[in-house]
């Protein structure tokens, strides 16, 4: 589960309390600081991460170094002074203060990733403090060494100097058989959505610094922005009809769509008929695996936040929401959308409720719905008592937003 680190070490003074307020109020997974005591204020529902030796002096996060493994260097660069000169913590970060859950140093060697790493192994199942990792990558060996470092540390907090998202791919490749998670630096909102999606399965996290708290909030909503799992119900066809010339909409997507999946589309907004993609071998053309024949332009699909839109309002750039045949759902983006005049047909069908769900598509054998399966059915070959995928609504809507008042639709 994605999640987000808040780095108060920029954050403007007046607005820092609001900003805390917000982080602790959206349940934000963690809170990074330089301040100790104001870390110690945080409940426990939050994950405490102190960065030792002040403040960052720029906008790229800048932790207090590992300590080397010569006791002399340790007792100059470890935390508070009462923990200087102990020699049984020679080698090690020093434990914080109660209230801290996470101590955020920065590894540029191999050196110090292998004492950031003898800590982690050495604090597993003790009531130590972890040790997270900071590396700003900027070359090929900080690149590899954020990749080792992915590997055995139990947070890897990583900034990428460039603006590609390559040298992430290469890290989250790298870090797939570890166990620890991986932070990426972000600058803004737009970045943390991209970085989420890198390689479809994103880094674990982000720390991001916010100008105020209604980029908390933002981050939040972005943070909860999943799909859901759709009840999926069988509806049997009563009729289908030939309704003559009309404009029906192909829906062209960025995505490749699997052979159980499509999108759902029906004439009202209670009920919904799963369209089948063109991923399935035709006679007379190449599939269309990116490709749904859905409808007539009056037809209602469904998006990923649970709001309908007309498929006359479907165009370039629009998320919509890829349904399979056992109810998972993912979050496709249109390419682009064909609206041609063809004969249409009307598919009238009911659900075991009695609820009427009424599809209008292209009058043609290729195209096709999927029922109870994922079963290919082509829709000219459909007949009374046929049964169908479908999704049923439990809200009416209102300029596509669900909404509970009275709505007849016929």
């Amino acid at each position: 589960m994605r999640f987000a680190w808040i780095d108060l070490r920029e954050v403007p003074r007046p607005q820092l309390q609001a900003v805390v307020d917000a982080a602790v109020h959206t349940r934000m997974a963690g809170v990074v600081s330089a301040d100790a005591e104001l870390l110690g204020t945080l409940p426990p529902t939050v994950t405490r991460v102190l960065v030792p030796g002040g403040p960052a002096s720029s906008s790229v996060p800048a932790p207090a170094p590992a300590p080397a493994p010569a006791p002399k260097k340790e007792a100059k660069d470890s935390g508070p002074a009462k923990d200087a000169g102990q020699p049984k913590d020679a080698g090690q970060p020093k434990e914080p203060k109660p209230g801290i859950d996470v101590l955020l140093r920065t590894f540029t060697t191999q050196d110090d990733l292998d004492t950031l790493a003898a800590h982690h192994r050495n604090t597993t199942g003790t009531p130590g403090t972890p040790v997270a990792g900071f590396i700003d990558v900027r070359d090929d060996r900080t690149l590899q060494l954020s990749c080792a470092g992915a590997l055995v540390l139990p947070y890897t907090v990583i900034h990428f100097a460039d603006p590609t998202k390559i040298p992430l791919e290469i890290v989250l490749a790298a870090a797939e058989p570890g166990e620890g998670e991986l932070v990426t630096v972000v600058e803004s909102l737009e970045e943390a959505a991209i970085v989420f999606d890198v390689l479809e399965r994103g880094s674990d996290g982000i720390l991001y610094g916010p100008r105020g708290a209604d980029e908390v909030f933002a981050l939040a909503r972005l943070l909860e922005a999943t799909t859901p799992q759709l009840q999926m119900s069988t509806l049997t066809v009563e009729s289908i009809r030939h309704v003559g010339l009309g404009d029906r909409v192909c829906v062209d997507t960025c995505s490749h769509f699997e052979e159980d999946e499509g999108i759902l589309v029906g004439s009202y907004s209670s009920g919904f008929v799963l369209c089948c993609s063109e991923t399935h071998p035709l006679p007379y053309m190449p599939t269309r695996p990116f490709r749904v024949n859905a409808g007539a332009l009056h037809s209602y699909t469904l998006g990923p936040d649970n709001r309908t839109h007309y498929l006359s309002e479907v165009g370039s750039g629009m998320a919509l929401l890829a349904v399979g045949a056992d109810g998972r759902t993912r979050r496709v983006v249109v390419g682009r959308a064909k609206l041609e005049s063809r004969p249409l047909l009307e598919i009238r069908t009911h659900a075991e409720d009695g609820r009427l769900v009424s599809l209008t598509v292209q009058d043609d054998w290729h195209v096709r719905v999927l029922g109870p399966g994922g079963k290919v059915l082509n829709v000219t070959e459909l007949q009374s008592g046929d049964e169908l995928l479908g999704y049923l609504a439990a809200d009416k809507r209102h300029v596509g937003l669900p909404i509970g008042e009275f709505c007849k639709e016929v």
